[in-house]
């Protein structure tokens, strides 16, 4: 059975706003649902381990109140728990709080660089390819190197007058890591793939990262 790792974060809090945050429902639920449906074994991982804090949550959505009922939800395995040789690809799921526990964390790229160096996918939507900043392939060179990539956008991060809350701009950020960068305008979907890496841009675009995992996985 083939095997994906879901990567949350467990930051709760939106900068220094007051305001609450963690990851984004419907990035999680969607991709759970293209996975599930396709016969995948999926394990849920967050950067404390335990339930994590959620955002963006629509109870209209029945995908969406599946996952928040998933019993995994409440005991998440601790991110440096994890074995990553028992995956064949690994979503970093995205929500603001990704943005602050994400980059610079070891477990995200050892996690990362072993499964892509074995010949998996990566995947990440929105804020999560905060979590691709800091992996490098063991052949020295960094994942993002070259690659072909998408974020949540400069402009939508203004959008939502966001952009001076948090920690930097991912758009920038990945532009400096060495990354080729685009999006298809605000709140737009858009789907990325460079060899085995997947991003997408937003909430919209996190179904169409799963299905293109599953291509990439010859499912």
């Amino acid at each position: 059975m083939r095997s994906v790792l879901f990567v949350l974060t467990s930051n709760a809090d939106l900068g220094d706003t007051g305001r609450e945050t963690g990851y984004w429902l419907a990035e999680a639920a969607h991709p759970w649902k293209v996975f599930t449906d396709a016969g995948y074994r999926i394990d849920l991982a967050s950067i404390k381990g335990g339930l994590p804090p959620v955002e963006g949550v629509e109870l209209d959505d029945p995908d969406q109140v599946s996952f928040l009922e998933e019993p995994a939800l409440q005991t998440t395995l601790r991110l440096s728990d994890v074995d990553p040789s028992k995956y064949d690809a690994v979503l970093y799921v995205g929500g603001h709080g990704s943005m602050w526990d994400f980059p610079g964390n070891l477990d995200i790229a050892r996690i990362g660089a072993h499964v892509y160096d074995a010949g998996g996918v990566l995947a990440a939507v929105c804020h999560g390819p905060a979590g691709l900043l800091g992996i490098t392939l063991a052949d020295g060179t960094h994942l993002l190197d070259g690659k072909k990539v998408t974020s949540f956008s400069n402009a939508e991060e203004a959008e939502i007058s966001l952009d001076v809350v948090v920690p930097f701009l991912l758009q920038d950020a990945l532009i400096e890591r060495g990354a080729s960068y685009s999006d298809n305008g605000i709140f737009q979907p858009s789907v990325v793939v460079d060899e085995r890496l997947v991003t997408g841009q937003n909430p919209p675009s996190a179904e169409g990262v799963a299905r293109e995992v599953l291509r990439l996985l010859g499912d």
